[in-house]
């Protein structure tokens, strides 16, 4: 299965755009899967209903929820345009993240209910209850969820990925479950028909079975965004690259205290450089700027860094390989 979580290095640093474009584009492309939704959805409850499929009307349910999270993600991404203010210096951009975990809870929800409305259909099997036998519209309409299900999956990935959001990669990853979804449910509701017979509690099994997928991408979702909201460090390559930075910058003689995390879809990051003792402010200044600069070039233009000019304490024998060890001991 595809990380649920990380964005393509490609476009997560070349990518710019202002908030408020960000935000029209991201907009467009949830509408779009909202209008999707609202059609395929009907039909699946009509199929479900007058197909008698528990594993139709399930998935049906399933897609439901995705208004619930297209319309958080749009929510979202526009409360978190909003520039920094007097009670929000960094800006809103958790918001955006927040909105991811709500995505990861309601599909938690969902795989729930999907999960014990099947157990019940198949408790009810073997406590001797005639199952009604699913129809072939049920079947269509599964198949038709896979093949839509799948596009505004895609669909939605390419602009989440180019507009580093973490809230449209969790809606396009629900687009998914929905389409891992009708799968278990066309198999369920396929073996149902060609079989017939006592072999009709394959749908509700099927969605039994597609309940821990759904489970397991709500789990990747909120645990990622979690992270995030409680200051989790950036990724280790990422960690790596702005290590690089401050030890190749010229006039750096060591670095410690270096602290990173994540603000919705920027980055930042705090730390303490060392510099020759005996340079001026302006110079050692400069030197600041041209760390915070490059950090801007690799990590986007609407990062927050932090950057604490120190004197070197020992000049003549400090070394930069140690004040990566440092570093790494120390943060």
């Amino acid at each position: 299965m595809e990380d649920t979580g990380n964005i393509s290095k490609d476009s997560f640093f070349d990518y710019e755009e202002n908030e408020n474009t960000r935000y029209s584009r991201a907009a467009y492309v949830t509408k779009a899967t909202i209008a999707v939704n609202f059609l395929l959805t009907g039909f699946k409850f009509v199929a479900g209903i007058a197909g008698n499929s528990s594993a139709m009307i399930a998935d049906a349910v399933h897609s439901l929820s995705d208004f619930v999270t297209d319309i958080a993600v749009i929510v979202g991404l526009r409360v978190a345009t909003k520039p920094g203010d007097s009670t929000h210096n960094y800006g809103h951009g958790k918001i955006e993240t927040l909105a991811a975990v709500f995505i990861g809870l309601v599909l938690a929800v969902v795989a729930f209910g999907i999960f014990w409305g099947g157990l019940d259909k198949i408790l009810a099997f073997f406590r001797g209850e005639t199952l009604p036998a699913p129809s072939l519209i049920a079947l269509l309409a599964a198949i038709l969820s896979i093949v839509l299900k799948e596009w505004l999956y895609r669909y939605t990935m390419v602009s989440a990925r180019e507009l580093k959001s973490d809230a449209l990669i969790a809606n396009a990853w629900h687009h998914r479950s929905d389409a891992f979804s009708s799968i278990g449910t066309m198999i369920g509701i396929g073996g149902a028909i060609l079989l017939g017979g006592k072999w009709v509690v394959l749908d509700p099994i099927a969605a039994v079975v597609l309940s821990f997928f759904i489970l397991k991408v709500a789990f990747d979702i909120s645990y990622k965004n979690l992270n995030e909201l409680l200051e989790a460090s950036l990724d280790s390559e990422t960690y790596k690259n702005i290590e690089e930075i401050l030890i190749s910058t010229e006039g750096v003689l060591g670095f410690h205290e270096l602290k990173t995390r994540k603000i919705g879809n920027a980055m930042a990051a705090d730390v303490h450089i060392e510099v020759d003792r005996d340079l001026s402010i302006v110079d050692a200044h400069e030197i600041s700027t041209r760390i915070e600069d490059r950090l801007k070039e690799t990590c986007g233009k609407n990062g927050h860094f932090s950057i604490h000019v120190e004197p070197c304490s020992d000049f003549e024998n400090y070394s930069k390989d140690m004040s990566r060890k440092n570093n790494r001991m120390r943060s």
